[in-house]
C-alpha cells in the first residue's frame, strides 16, 4: 500500500498559522513566521538519502528529550541540530494531532507577539 505524501498536510498545518509564508530554502519547502529571518519548519523530504521528515525549531531541551523518548520518530537533524532543532520522521503512521502541536510550538518560538496573540484569539 502506497503512503500518502505528507507534504500537503504539513503545508496546510503551517499555513493555517497567522502571517506564515512558504518559501523554498536550501531546496526544500519551508515556512516562515517573520519574513526571511523567521523559519520555523522545513520539509526535507528524503534529503541526502535520509528518511522522509521535517525539521523545526524546538524549545531548549526538547530535542534531547523527544529523541531519547522515541528515537524512531524523532532525531537530531544535520546542519541545525546543534542549535536544538528537532527532526520528525514522516514515513510511518503519522500522529497529525501531535505534529500540529510540534508545529504550533515551533511557530510560537519564532512568531511576533502580535501573531501569537492572534493565534490565541482564534483558539480562545
Amino acid at each position: 500500500m502506497a503512503r500518502t505524501n505528507p507534504l500537503p498536510r504539513l503545508r496546510k498545518t503551517c499555513l493555517a498559522l497567522p502571517g506564515v509564508t512558504e518559501k523554498i530554502s536550501h531546496g526544500s519547502p519551508s515556512w516562515f513566521a517573520r519574513g526571511d529571518k523567521g523559519m520555523f519548519v522545513s520539509f526535507v523530504g528524503e534529503h541526502h538519502g535520509e528518511r522522509l521528515a521535517f525539521w523545526c525549531v524546538a524549545p531548549p531541551g526538547a530535542q534531547e528529550e523527544m529523541v531519547a523518548e522515541d528515537p524512531d520518530r524523532f532525531f537530531r537533524p544535520p546542519y541545525v541540530g546543534h542549535r536544538g532543532w528537532l527532526g520528525v520522521h514522516l514515513d510511518g503512521d503519522n500522529d497529525w494531532a501531535e505534529i500540529a502541536e510540534i508545529v504550533d510550538q515551533a511557530y510560537r518560538l519564532i512568531a511576533t507577539k502580535r501573531s501569537i496573540a492572534e493565534l490565541d484569539a482564534r483558539e480562545g
